[in-house]
Order: structure tokens, then sequence, then C-alpha cells
């Protein structure tokens, strides 16, 4: 395992993965501005049509990148005022829709969402119920036994092991001791 482990991001919500999200339009075209979740922010366009919260079935295609987005073209958007309808919408495939197979070491924020947190004893931790990136990496969001949150950075040092088929993450009680002490 690297310094810090790769992660495809999205999020779980009944078995959907958010690919990214329309942060804006981009000139009287229709075109809009994608935050993209995926590992390769043009591959927001590779899984097929995407669904929006209310519904909406859009196919998308990518005609370029600006900073910190990627530009998409969406084809039943043909106007400036179509595409500002979309701001805020998150875009999500099924997660039968993305591949299985990834890379070691590499995870879907969605298959870690759920997944039971242990320290090096086997004592029981609490639960991920969330995984952000504030831009500074990515952060596990774990909800304690004793109901809050604490966020852990997702790096070796914080999370030693990731078993996603026995639904068990291993985090550091050093790390875990800093999160609740608030100096992470």
């Amino acid at each position: 395992m690297s310094e810090k482990p790769p992660i495809r991001k999205g999020k779980r919500e009944d078995g959907k993965v958010c690919l990214g999200v329309v942060v804006g339009a981009r000139g009287i075209k229709g075109d809009v501005k994608v935050k993209s979740f995926t590992r390769h922010p043009k591959d927001v366009a590779s899984y097929g049509r995407v669904h929006t919260e209310d519904g909406q079935r859009l196919a998308l295609r990518v005609t370029g990148e600006a900073k910190g987005s990627v530009l998409v073209r969406i084809s039943d958007v043909k106007d400036r005022a179509g595409a500002e309808a979309l701001k805020g919408q998150q875009l999500y495939v099924a997660r039968g829709q993305l591949p299985e197979e990834v890379a070691e070491d590499e995870y879907y924020h969605a298959d870690l969402i759920g997944l039971t947190a242990l320290d090096e004893t086997d004592v029981e931790c609490g639960t991920v119920i969330a995984v952000y990136d504030f831009g500074a990496g990515d952060v596990l969001d774990i909800r304690r036994p004793a109901g809050h949150t604490v966020m852990l950075p997702f790096t070796l040092q914080a999370i030693p092991e990731i078993d996603l088929s026995t639904g068990r993450i291993v985090i550091s009680s050093q790390a875990l001791a800093s999160a609740e002490a608030g100096s992470v």
C-alpha cells in the first residue's frame, strides 16, 4: 500500500454512486461545468447515462476542462437557462455500472461507507458514515458507538488496514485519540 491509499470517489445512496455534481453553466449553448468525483475527471461521462435526484436521465459528453471541473455537454440541454437549472444536481450511476475490478489498494467511497471500524485490538470503534475531500486529501467520518462522530485522515498511518470482504477497517488508536482530542 502506498503512503496514501488511492480512492475512487462517489457516495452510496440506495445502490447509487455519485460521479459528480453540476457546479454551473458555461456559455450560451447549454454546456455545464461538473466537479467530477471520478479518478480521472473526464471519466464522469464514461459509464453511460447518469441520473439526478429528481429522476432526470442525462447523456453526458465531456468537451473540455476548466479549473477544478470538466466541461460537459448534456444531450437535452440546449441553452444557458437549461444549464443553470441543473446547477447543484448530483450525477449518479447504479453501482453495478462501475467496474468491480479496481487496482489493489483502490476503493470506491461507496464501498467504504458502512464498514465497521475496529482498533488494533479488535475493539469496535464505530462505523464509516461518509468520505469527504475538503482539498487536503480524503477523510473518513466515523460514527462512534456513543453517537458522536470523528474524522480521520484516509492515510496508512490512521487507517492501516481495509478488508472489504469482511466489511471492516482497522483504525490507529493513536489517530483516534488525536481525533477525539480535536488535534487531527
